[in-house]
């Protein structure tokens, strides 16, 4: 996952952690660079995702390989590095290899044929849609090389010149050398850079099979594991059938790409990155069911990828069982799913049918794709069974109106403007934050806002953005709120409500002027509201020891998915598959709680991010860390990277208690959590409802769960005899029911409405009319509370001729519903009561009772 990097969902190339180094807005302290990086092409401008197990080449979850130059060498030294590195250190034939080039870069050209010797046959030169790379519409861009390998002939080709952009099979592209050179600006101009930079990418993927001579991607020993795992579980072999093999592909790709996402801490989800993850698994899924597999096994292809991949990401091993496990529960509901959505499109068929109608709606269509994962040509093929088509005008507007959506999404939030003036503060000014040894500072005040706007000076009852050179106000981040306090001059006072970050560097004070006037340029005293600090400065370290004591007793699983520390309470996210029980609730608080009062002394210290992680500090993936970080330690037991405001010494928190357990996402829980003096008010109103229960219940506070539970006994006792009593009146009723019946081939039908039937009660009459029949079919139906419930039942010497499932499906129908269910038993629900005569009328022809 990119960070801090909001208009991308995944890394999608080696340069991305670098892009603000290319942009000069980031000096990394080195010039030069060279990484292996995990990337994701499944969306946008790079989506390989319908190409995977179909081509030779794409996947969605690769490596790339790059080397990196900000404002150090150039084309020369680029081209040098890659034609070396191919040709005499990895051992490739120059016979084999033919570079390309945009069609106006004279230099690359001149490189390739005077400095490498490569013959003018071998150099091609393309257009901009094949060699010319931008970062936007605007911004850096330039020409770039790319060095193809050359398979030969293919001997099918139909292009009139069979050149490296040809898609004919021939040429595998293996290395592009993108040299960023110019500026385009909105206009479409382009200006040279200050210092042009490099930016080089080739896929391992493609690099293994060119070194292991073999004649896909799929063939190396990156996938051959693998697909050996899918073949096995699935049951189905390479090479017998050409659509089993792209299943058995995909399967194969898609699960490295499950293993990587939810080993980096994405879990599934219905935004954002989570659906991707989760489109990813269902298209395994759904490969795994057109293999045959009707239970879940992704996972255990999945496993086969940690076997194969944890030597070189050793965390693979360390999540395993939480990878694994979280694949396999996700693939569990879309089973479930998928049969839903087959049971939904029966019923839409059955309205269709009603209606003398032949197209499904095109929302429909697009609800079975987005919801339970059905393909088009799926849905496709089941209507054409029926005579029908899929309106794909109207599926293609839902699709668009989705992308849309998502691309909304991702596009941030904010009024541009404001942004652009915090930015022009930012440029001359970088606030100081003091507030780690002290609550008050003094400072002039460098900039002041009214409505986004800068203003000299604001008058009493404005509300007022404040930045000052040095603060001592904490500012949000981190998941520890902002701040509050007061700014004094000497002309008025600011009460500070809030204190945010809105660009890296510069902290802003929020509030309202509540005397007199506030003047830029006026020195000012600030000072921190002292009880909210102590409060936070409590909850924050609190969170850190809540967290150390997740991961000893859930397991390094458990990782942070997120957190809140304010001056009243503290939340913690952590990833982490079903509840938390009781008995592990007590021991992660009384693990809390015992360091707390061990009163451990906290240490804070400034390190590289390397040489801390490297320490057994614990970094949070999804935080965005400088070269250097802050750590903060409490004893043995917590060690994490954090820029917020902590206790001196952990009997500063007094008491942790842990008030709530709820889960918040599929495979995410929280955790909610009181210090201090909120804790003792917590007991305190814990022991007063607890008196008042008992009171309720005439009865002493230690004997209160046993009173709870003897009236609960009594209740049940309650129960029992009503249900007694309305069997019998069943009973009586049912007699008089199948009078009803009708003879039919090898037993009896009988159908009946009973209004103000619950589902439950209905299923109940099915079983005792069912077993009264001997062997027949029962149908019943209800309007109940402006519903129609129906259900059939057929007894088990009949299901191989009629089976309940399939009557009720074609019975809803009339009334406008769907539904489905087992061949002795289904249920099914609609919409139109005016039509429950005829679906008995339907039931009777159906079965031969007419």
């Amino acid at each position: 996952m990119p960070q801090d990097d909001p208009t991308l969902m995944f890394t999608n190339a080696g340069m991305v952690p670098f892009k603000r180094a290319f942009l000069g807005e980031e000096n990394r302290g080195y010039t030069r660079a060279a990484s292996s990086q995990k990337c994701l092409r499944v969306s946008g401008k790079h989506n390989d995702l319908e190409n995977v197990g179909r081509t030779p080449r794409h996947h969605t979850f690769f490596e790339m390989l790059g080397n990196f130059s900000f404002g150090d060498y150039f084309k020369q030294e680029a081209i040098d590095f890659a034609w070396e590195l191919l040709t005499q250190r990895l051992g490739l034939s120059p016979d084999n290899l033919a570079a390309s080039v945009f069609r106006e870069d004279d230099d690359a050209h001149a490189i390739w044929q005077s400095g490498i010797g490569l013959p003018e046959s071998k150099i091609y030169r393309l257009d901009e849609d094949e060699n010319f790379w931008s970062m936007g519409e605007t911004g850096p861009c330039g020409p770039c090389s790319e060095i193809h390998f050359d398979f030969g002939p293919t001997g099918h080709c139909t292009s009139e010149v069979c050149d490296p952009s040809c898609e004919c099979g021939r040429w595998l592209e293996i290395w592009n050398l993108v040299f960023m050179q110019f500026n385009r600006d909105a206009s479409g101009e382009m200006t040279p850079l200050p210092k042009a930079s490099v930016d080089t990418g080739g896929g391992l993927e493609r690099w293994a099979q060119v070194l292991q001579g073999v004649e896909t991607n799929y063939d190396t020993d990156l996938f051959v594991p693998i697909l050996e795992r899918a073949q096995e579980v699935s049951g189905v072999g390479l090479g017998a059938d050409p659509e089993k093999d792209v299943s058995l592909r995909v399967v194969a790709d898609h699960a490295r790409a499950l293993t990587f996402l939810v080993g980096d801490g994405v879990l599934p989800s219905n935004e954002g990155r989570g659906y991707v993850l989760r489109r990813i698994l269902r298209r395994a899924s759904r490969h795994g069911v057109l293999l045959g597999v009707e239970q879940p096994f992704v996972h255990q292809v999945a496993d086969k990828v940690i076997d194969e991949m944890a030597s070189a990401y050793p965390e693979l091993t360390e999540r395993r069982a939480f990878i694994t496990d979280r694949i396999r529960r996700d693939e569990e509901r879309f089973l479930e799913t998928l049969s839903k959505g087959l049971g939904l499109l029966e019923g839409e068929i059955g309205e269709l049918r009603a209606k003398g109608a032949s197209e499904l709606p095109g929302d429909v269509v697009f609800r079975l794709y987005d919801t339970f994962g059905f393909p088009v040509d799926l849905t496709e093929d089941i209507l054409r069974g029926h005579g029908m088509k899929p309106d794909m005008a109207g599926f293609d507007s839902a699709m668009e109106s989705q992308r849309t959506r998502a691309r909304a999404a991702w596009k941030g939030s904010g009024d541009t403007a404001v942004a652009e003036v915090y930015g022009r503060i930012a440029n001359d000014l970088s606030t100081s934050f003091v507030g780690y040894s002290g609550l008050e500072g003094q400072s002039s005040i460098a900039a002041l806002l009214r409505g986004g706007e800068p203003v000299e000076k604001a008058v009493q009852g404005d509300e007022v953005e404040i930045a000052l050179a040095e603060t001592p106000f904490y500012a949000e981040s981190g998941g520890q709120v902002g701040d509050r306090g007061h700014i004094v001059t000497e002309e008025g006072r600011v009460e500070v409500a809030d204190t945010q970050k809105p660009v890296d560097g510069l902290f802003v004070h929020r509030g309202k002027v509540v005397e007199g006037v506030i003047r830029e340029g006026a020195l000012a005293r600030a000072s921190v509201d002292a009880a909210s600090r102590q409060a936070t400065v409590r909850n924050h370290s609190g969170t850190h020891l809540l967290h150390a004591a997740l991961r000893q007793v859930l397991g390094p699983q458990a990782m942070q998915k997120g957190s809140l520390v304010g001056p009243d309470r503290l939340r913690f996210d952590f990833t982490h598959d079903t509840p938390v029980s009781v008995e592990e609730l007590e021991r992660i608080e009384d693990l809390v709680n015992e360091w707390i009062e061990e009163n451990l002394s906290a240490r804070t210290r400034i390190s590289s991010y390397n040489e801390a992680v490297a320490g057994g500090a614990t970094a949070i993936f999804e935080e965005k860390y400088g070269d250097e970080v802050r750590v903060v330690s409490f004893g043995e037991h917590s060690t994490e990277l954090c820029g917020g405001t902590h206790a001196s010494a952990t009997g500063d928190i007094g008491l942790l208690k842990i008030v709530s357990e709820t889960g918040i996402a599929a495979g995410v829980r929280r955790l909610e959590a009181l210090t201090g003096m909120g804790a003792l008010h917590y007991v305190r109103e814990q022991e007063k409802r607890l008196r008042e229960m008992a009171q309720l219940l005439k009865t002493s506070e230690s004997e209160v769960v046993e009173r709870v539970e003897r009236l609960l006994e009594e209740r049940k006792a309650a129960r029992r005899e009503i249900d007694e009593l309305k069997a019998a009146q069943r009973g009586g009723s049912g007699e008089d029911l199948l009078a009803d019946a009708r003879e039919i081939a090898g037993g009896k039908a009988l159908a009946a409405r009973v209004d103000g039937t619950e589902a439950k009660e209905l299923r109940n009459m099915i079983d005792d009319l069912r077993n009264r029949l001997g062997s027949g079919v029962v149908f019943l139906v209800a309007e109940t509370k402006g519903k129609v419930l129906l259900a059939v039942g057929v007894t088990k010497d009949l299901c191989g001729e009629r089976k309940a499932g399939d009557l009720v499906r074609e019975l809803a129908a009339v009334v406008g519903g769907g539904g489905g269910g087992r061949p002795d038993f289904a249920q099914a629900g609609g919409k139109d009561a005016s039509k429950i005569d005829a679906a008995i009328e339907k039931f009777h022809t159906l079965v031969g009772a007419a």
